[in-house]
């Protein structure tokens, strides 16, 4: 494949997740207040998209709260930076299974399954400019956790985002969700201009090296937007992979909690290292109207 170097280039900061990564670094954002001023330290320092879970605001527990998102947007929006917000859909799709020799009952402690429109209301209340789209079903990290989204639950997420105007990030995960993606596609479920997260490096979903991660470039078709990004010791060497291979860069807390050895970081830090990666190869930050101009997104 000859090299495509994407030169206009935007940065995703996914603020915090719903990993257990607050008990492991204290800038993990917790309250909506700290998830809003990670964002703002964010896209000052360089990043045009904002990709927000929300944590109960006690415990640090991932939440589903429509008052915890509903206090992140409008702290967002009433900033003094202008940011494309991006919140999960991916919540509400966590199965953990029993023992490995009675697998039922299902273990309640972090099981959390819902139906398409619960798990779409936050996005209903809120209407962000995107949202993300886990496109399929895997083992996920650990233990008995799977993650689960199937076909017919994507078909009718995809379909109320559409229908809500906002603009669905694809997750992919494996080649797999890719192909699935493309169906949604081709249903008219997902309209373009058609928008792909490459979630790199997640046990047990497609690893981050190289051919890997080509095999899943060259399965994006060639007028989607794609971003990329792996976690763990190799976050930091995925922004200039994702450019070099066509694409744009997502970095931030969710997926890595370092910007060195041993040196926790800050969302703004991990930005900052980034756009120091694509500045030094030669390549432009575009920022959020520049974003909503080539993804068609409607700013509320």
């Amino acid at each position: 494949m000859p090299l495509s170097m994407n030169r206009e280039v935007f940065v995703t900061c996914a603020v915090t997740g719903s990993g257990d990564t607050v008990s492991k670094s204290s800038h993990v954002p917790i309250t909506p207040k700290q998830i809003a001023e990670a964002a703002v330290e964010a896209a000052k320092a360089g990043a045009a998209i904002v990709h927000c879970h929300v944590r109960d605001p006690e415990t640090g527990a991932p939440a589903r709260r429509l008052d915890l998102y509903r206090e992140v947007t409008d702290r967002i929006r009433s900033a003094e930076i202008d940011i494309v917000l991006n919140l999960t859909a991916g919540m509400g799709g966590d199965l953990i299974f029993g023992h490995v020799e009675s697998p039922l009952p299902l273990n309640e402690k972090g099981t959390d399954m819902a139906g398409a429109t619960e798990r779409v209301a936050h996005v209903a209340e809120c209407r962000p400019e995107i949202c993300t789209l886990d496109c399929g079903t895997m083992n996920f990290s650990l233990g008995d956790y799977v993650m689960t989204n199937t076909p017919s639950m994507l078909r009718e997420m995809a379909r109320q985002m559409t229908a809500l105007g906002v603009r669905p990030e694809i997750e992919a995960f494996d080649t797999g969700h890719l192909w699935f993606a493309k169906q949604l596609v081709e249903e008219g479920l997902i309209e373009d201009p058609v928008l792909i997260q490459l979630c790199m490096g997640i046990p047990w979903g497609a690893p981050d090296d190289l051919n890997t991660f080509m095999a899943m470039v060259n399965n994006v078709p060639s007028n989607w937007t794609f971003s990329a990004f792996s976690i763990g010791r190799n976050a930091l060497a995925y922004p200039a992979a994702a450019i070099l291979a066509g694409g744009n860069v997502r970095v931030g807390l969710e997926d890595n909690l370092y910007v060195g050895k041993g040196q926790l970081a800050t969302n703004g830090q991990l930005v900052e290292k980034a756009v120091s990666v694509i500045e030094g190869m030669g390549a432009k930050i575009i920022g959020p109207k520049e974003v909503r101009e080539k993804l068609k997104l409607t700013k509320r």
